[in-house]
């Protein structure tokens, strides 16, 4: 006999743990970049799951690709392997520099990963001595107790007892910082080339170069945290390729599955070596599931009209913002790369950005937030432009009540 439910905002708090607090909007259906909740009102989604639906919301090559693999295998665990996990970390390593490739199930699990790796071969290679981790202030890793210690803010690491050592946080693009603290004892370098929950700052090119050089130096390895940045999301398929630098390990999700739970680190023969037998694990890692949607992805995504695409929506966007700007005068600059983008607050409006989330939303848009002070930006890979210029008007009217207070 069934029950009926009262499935609204209320029952979250009924049910859920209260680690979240989400918007009294339930959305229900979703189509391209539209978005419809329970009583039928649209949004145009410039929010993308934050970053994640890359291709936005049921995208017929993305359901077909379920559809089928739904029908033939979910899962297998590790003790053996399948056909769309060998073709997906196939078609990883023939696009990028890696040559092995982990899957796990998320951004977090992934930079576990790599942070374990990088331990491991700095052990036996060099000894137990060789174990400080670089990051940076600002930073966004994941949640789990590593990588949360490992991101720059302790707001977010704070409260749960003793923290994993040897871990070194400095400001991000800041060379003499990187060169005051780096030795022989640092096995590993780890930076988000454009941070994003930290407010949306691109890495500086000349500090890129100062962390590959001083990396080198010191045989340290350079973990690139492209969770966020990855899979087209900058105009390339990973950040690190419009960049002179190549990082020794790699971390991708969000974007990889564009909805579906996948993650990935990518890294070399050289340093994935040292992950032996039994080392690490992952249940779900590599389900058939999850990889023939992350192989429908790629075909999409990696092509050069769907990337060349991302730059002109860019452009498309930052015109949008420098016009809304003109009017009323509430950003100091837009920051970020190909549909990566934060709309930084000026005086005026400081710490204000939630106050912009809000009156989007009620303009029928959603959107995102980097910290107090920058409104984010990332939309689907493939938003049509008359979504676009959509969202940007429902945007300028949302700006428009913020100022009118």
């Amino acid at each position: 006999m069934s029950v009926e439910m009262n499935l609204d905002r209320a029952q979250f708090d009924q049910v859920m743990v209260p680690n979240y607090a989400p918007a009294a909007v339930i959305p229900v259906r979703g189509e391209g970049s539209r978005v419809w909740d329970q009583q039928g009102n649209e949004f145009i989604d410039f929010a993308g799951g934050i970053a994640v639906n890359c291709l936005g919301h049921c995208h017929p090559a993305l359901v077909s690709a379920l559809k089928e693999q739904g029908e033939k295998l979910w899962h297998l665990s590790n003790v053996m392997t399948n056909e769309p996990a060998l073709a997906l970390a196939t078609k990883l390593v023939n696009a990028t520099f890696a040559e092995r490739i982990y899957f796990a199930n998320s951004g977090a699990e992934a930079n576990e990963a790599a942070l374990k790796l990088a331990r491991r071969y700095a052990l036996e290679n060099h000894g137990a001595q060789k174990d400080q981790i670089i990051a940076f202030d600002k930073a966004f890793h994941g949640r789990t107790f590593f990588t949360v210690t490992v991101g720059g803010q302790a707001a977010y690491s704070d409260g749960f007892g003793p923290k994993p050592q040897s871990i070194t946080h400095i400001p991000f693009n800041d060379i003499a910082a990187l060169e005051a603290v780096i030795s022989d004892n640092t096995c590993a370098i780890m930076l988000e080339p454009l941070q994003g929950e930290g407010g949306i700052i691109n890495g500086d090119p000349e500090f890129l170069k100062a962390v590959r050089a001083l990396a080198d130096k010191h045989d340290a390895l350079v973990i690139f945290d492209e969770v966020q940045t990855g899979v087209g999301r900058t105009g390339e398929l990973y950040a690190y390729m419009s960049t002179d630098i190549v990082p020794d390990i790699l971390t991708s999700a969000k974007a990889l599955g564009g909805g579906f739970p996948i993650a990935a680190m990518l890294t070399t023969e050289k340093v994935a070596k040292h992950l032996k037998i039994g080392t690490h694990g992952s249940t779900y890692g590599g389900n058939p599931l999850a990889c023939a949607i992350g192989n429908a992805v790629m075909d999409v995504v990696n092509t050069q009209d769907v990337l060349d695409g991302v730059k002109y929506r860019e452009q498309l966007i930052r015109d949008g913002l420098v016009a809304i700007n003109a009017k009323y005068d509430v950003f100091s600059e837009v920051r970020g790369k190909g549909l990566l983008l934060g709309a930084v607050l000026n005086e005026k409006y400081n710490g204000r950005s939630r106050d912009f989330l809000v009156a989007s939303v009620a303009e029928g848009l959603m959107s995102l937030i980097a910290g107090a002070n920058v409104i984010r930006f990332t939309p689907s890979l493939v938003i049509p432009e008359a979504d676009i210029a959509e969202g940007l008007a429902r945007f300028e009217r949302a700006v428009a009540k913020v100022v009118a207070g």
